[in-house]
Protein backbone atom coordinates (compact mmCIF):
# COMPACT_ATOMS: atom_id res chain seq x y z
CA UNK A 1 0.00 0.00 0.00
CA UNK A 2 2.70 2.31 0.77
CA UNK A 3 6.88 2.09 0.90
CA UNK A 4 9.75 4.69 1.11
CA UNK A 5 13.64 4.68 1.07
CA UNK A 6 15.71 4.92 4.03
CA UNK A 7 17.86 7.86 3.50
CA UNK A 8 20.85 6.07 3.18
CA UNK A 9 19.13 4.48 0.05
CA UNK A 10 20.03 1.01 1.65
CA UNK A 11 16.91 0.17 2.50
CA UNK A 12 13.12 -0.03 1.72
CA UNK A 13 10.41 -0.08 3.70
CA UNK A 14 6.42 -1.64 2.59
CA UNK A 15 3.42 -1.31 4.61
CA UNK A 16 0.69 -3.77 3.57
CA UNK A 17 -2.97 -4.92 4.07
CA UNK A 18 -1.83 -7.44 6.60
CA UNK A 19 -1.61 -5.26 9.44
CA UNK A 20 2.55 -5.21 9.35
CA UNK A 21 5.62 -3.30 7.54
CA UNK A 22 8.79 -4.63 6.55
CA UNK A 23 12.31 -3.84 6.32
CA UNK A 24 14.27 -4.81 3.01
CA UNK A 25 18.09 -4.77 2.58
CA UNK A 26 18.28 -3.61 -1.21
CA UNK A 27 21.85 -5.03 -1.32
CA UNK A 28 21.04 -8.08 -0.57
CA UNK A 29 17.31 -8.60 -1.61
CA UNK A 30 16.43 -9.84 1.92
CA UNK A 31 13.67 -9.03 4.69
CA UNK A 32 15.84 -8.05 7.85
CA UNK A 33 12.82 -6.83 10.19
CA UNK A 34 9.03 -7.04 10.50
CA UNK A 35 7.28 -4.76 12.34
CA UNK A 36 3.83 -6.06 13.99
CA UNK A 37 1.85 -4.52 16.23
CA UNK A 38 -0.76 -2.59 14.19
CA UNK A 39 -4.04 -4.17 14.26
CA UNK A 40 -4.87 -2.87 10.65
CA UNK A 41 -3.59 -2.20 6.98
CA UNK A 42 -0.76 0.26 7.41
CA UNK A 43 -1.16 3.03 4.60
CA UNK A 44 1.33 5.58 5.48
CA UNK A 45 4.85 5.43 6.44
CA UNK A 46 7.93 7.68 6.47
CA UNK A 47 11.36 7.45 7.75
CA UNK A 48 13.19 10.19 9.81
CA UNK A 49 15.91 12.50 8.17
CA UNK A 50 18.29 10.29 9.73
CA UNK A 51 17.04 6.76 9.14
CA UNK A 52 17.00 5.36 12.44
CA UNK A 53 13.08 5.74 13.22
CA UNK A 54 10.74 4.51 10.87
CA UNK A 55 6.69 5.84 11.47
CA UNK A 56 3.96 3.31 10.16
CA UNK A 57 -0.01 5.07 10.09
CA UNK A 58 -2.79 2.52 10.24
CA UNK A 59 -6.61 2.63 9.71
CA UNK A 60 -6.47 1.10 13.74
CA UNK A 61 -6.45 5.20 13.85
CA UNK A 62 -2.76 4.77 15.07
CA UNK A 63 0.56 6.02 14.45
CA UNK A 64 3.49 3.86 15.42
CA UNK A 65 7.22 4.81 15.98
CA UNK A 66 10.08 2.18 15.42
CA UNK A 67 13.52 1.69 15.78
CA UNK A 68 14.99 0.89 12.48
CA UNK A 69 17.81 -0.96 13.88
CA UNK A 70 16.12 -3.33 16.76
CA UNK A 71 12.95 -3.71 14.61
CA UNK A 72 11.39 -2.39 18.41
CA UNK A 73 8.19 -0.68 18.82
CA UNK A 74 8.87 2.95 20.65
CA UNK A 75 6.11 4.41 21.22
CA UNK A 76 1.76 4.14 20.08
CA UNK A 77 0.48 7.64 19.56
CA UNK A 78 -2.91 7.31 20.28
CA UNK A 79 -5.42 10.24 19.78
CA UNK A 80 -6.74 10.10 16.24
CA UNK A 81 -10.52 8.93 16.16
CA UNK A 82 -10.19 7.71 12.21
CA UNK A 83 -7.49 5.98 9.97
CA UNK A 84 -4.45 8.04 9.35
CA UNK A 85 -3.80 9.12 5.97
CA UNK A 86 -0.10 10.22 6.23
CA UNK A 87 2.27 10.43 8.64
CA UNK A 88 6.05 12.70 8.59
CA UNK A 89 8.67 13.76 10.27
CA UNK A 90 10.33 17.24 10.81
CA UNK A 91 13.75 17.82 9.25
CA UNK A 92 15.49 17.83 12.93
CA UNK A 93 13.57 14.86 13.87
CA UNK A 94 12.03 16.27 17.09
CA UNK A 95 7.83 16.50 15.81
CA UNK A 96 5.88 14.35 13.72
CA UNK A 97 2.84 15.26 12.03
CA UNK A 98 -0.41 13.11 11.38
CA UNK A 99 -3.55 13.37 9.19
CA UNK A 100 -6.86 11.65 9.69
CA UNK A 101 -9.93 10.81 8.24
CA UNK A 102 -11.46 12.39 11.67
CA UNK A 103 -10.40 15.93 10.03
CA UNK A 104 -7.64 16.80 12.14
CA UNK A 105 -3.80 16.63 11.88
CA UNK A 106 -1.96 15.91 15.31
CA UNK A 107 1.71 17.32 16.10
CA UNK A 108 3.90 14.76 18.70
CA UNK A 109 6.83 14.81 20.11
CA UNK A 110 9.37 12.40 18.22
CA UNK A 111 10.96 11.69 21.50
CA UNK A 112 8.48 11.15 23.53
CA UNK A 113 5.81 10.13 21.85
CA UNK A 114 3.73 13.19 23.62
CA UNK A 115 0.68 14.37 21.52
CA UNK A 116 1.27 18.35 21.38
CA UNK A 117 -1.19 19.95 19.43
CA UNK A 118 -4.58 19.08 17.45
CA UNK A 119 -4.77 21.50 14.03
CA UNK A 120 -8.14 21.44 13.40
CA UNK A 121 -10.23 23.45 11.12
CA UNK A 122 -10.82 21.19 7.72
CA UNK A 123 -14.89 20.02 7.40
CA UNK A 124 -13.94 16.81 5.72
CA UNK A 125 -11.08 13.82 5.95
CA UNK A 126 -7.41 15.23 5.94
CA UNK A 127 -5.70 12.98 3.28
CA UNK A 128 -2.28 14.20 3.50
CA UNK A 129 0.43 16.47 5.53
CA UNK A 130 3.71 17.46 5.22
CA UNK A 131 6.29 19.96 6.98
CA UNK A 132 8.30 22.19 5.22
CA UNK A 133 12.62 22.07 4.91
CA UNK A 134 12.58 24.03 8.01
CA UNK A 135 10.45 22.37 9.99
CA UNK A 136 8.53 25.24 11.36
CA UNK A 137 5.08 25.27 8.54
CA UNK A 138 2.62 22.34 8.03
CA UNK A 139 0.67 22.16 5.23
CA UNK A 140 -2.65 19.85 5.16
CA UNK A 141 -4.59 18.85 2.60
CA UNK A 142 -8.22 17.98 2.69
CA UNK A 143 -11.23 16.49 0.72
CA UNK A 144 -13.27 19.48 1.27
CA UNK A 145 -11.01 20.75 -1.53
CA UNK A 146 -8.94 22.99 0.58
CA UNK A 147 -5.30 23.04 1.97
CA UNK A 148 -4.39 24.98 4.90
CA UNK A 149 -0.98 25.89 6.24
CA UNK A 150 0.11 25.86 10.36
CA UNK A 151 2.92 27.44 11.60
CA UNK A 152 4.06 24.74 14.06
CA UNK A 153 5.45 27.10 16.97
CA UNK A 154 1.97 28.42 17.53
CA UNK A 155 0.11 25.71 16.00
CA UNK A 156 -2.23 28.31 14.23
CA UNK A 157 -3.18 28.40 11.11
CA UNK A 158 -1.59 31.07 8.91
CA UNK A 159 -3.00 30.34 5.56
CA UNK A 160 -6.41 28.87 4.42
CA UNK A 161 -5.75 27.69 0.30
CA UNK A 162 -9.06 27.78 -1.20
CA UNK A 163 -9.90 27.35 -5.29
CA UNK A 164 -9.98 23.36 -5.81
CA UNK A 165 -13.81 22.04 -6.80
CA UNK A 166 -13.01 18.79 -5.22
CA UNK A 167 -10.41 16.70 -3.02
CA UNK A 168 -6.86 17.52 -2.78
CA UNK A 169 -5.16 14.34 -2.02
CA UNK A 170 -1.49 15.57 -1.66
CA UNK A 171 0.48 18.04 -0.62
CA UNK A 172 4.09 18.57 -1.00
Amino acid sequence: VCLSFNPQSTLLATGSMDTTAKLWDLEKGEEVATLSGHSAEIIALSFNTTGDRIITGSFDHTVAVWDVGTGRLLHTLIGHRGEISSAQFNWDCSLIVTGSMDKTCMLWSAVTGTHLATLAGHSKEVLDVCFDYAGQRIATASADGSARVYNAGTKQCIAKLEGHEDEISKVS
